[in-house]
């Protein structure tokens, strides 16, 4: 049956500026970058290069002309730190938007924002 999650697509208004928020603002690395034709390329990143699941940053534009029905609204997607305030902090040091540091029965958390408004959580589990 499955046994992990490998990639996640995030619908993204530019390529390159998501590709530079997700390496500039959040240390992620590129974990493969080809073309797919004249105007098109497949994109992945992820948090480090031993990673396996990674975020596909795909043009929402062109996912929209070929297959008008995909749902291109927004990802809900939670990712995990081992040191929340340090992340929350860092974030906040490279200008990203970032909600309120939450601090829950079951762990620490909070959302923030990319390039394009998608918004994300971020939380340290205990």
């Amino acid at each position: 049956m499955i046994n992990k999650i490998g990639k996640i697509t995030i619908y993204v208004n530019n390529q390159e500026e998501a590709k530079k928020f997700w390496l500039e603002k959040l240390d992620f690395v590129v974990k493969f970058e080809q073309a797919m034709g004249p105007s098109m390329k497949w994109l992945e990143v992820a948090p480090n290069s031993d990673e396996l699941t990674t975020f596909i940053l795909y043009d929402k534009n062109l996912m929209i002309k070929q297959n008008p029905k995909t749902n291109v609204a927004h990802p809900s997607i939670i990712l995990t730190t081992k040191d929340i305030e340090n992340a929350y902090k860092k974030m906040k040091d490279n200008a990203v938007e970032v909600g309120e540091l939450q601090v829950m029965p079951y762990g620490k958390m909070f959302s923030f924002k990319d390039q394009d408004g998608n918004e994300y959580l971020l939380r340290e589990d205990k």
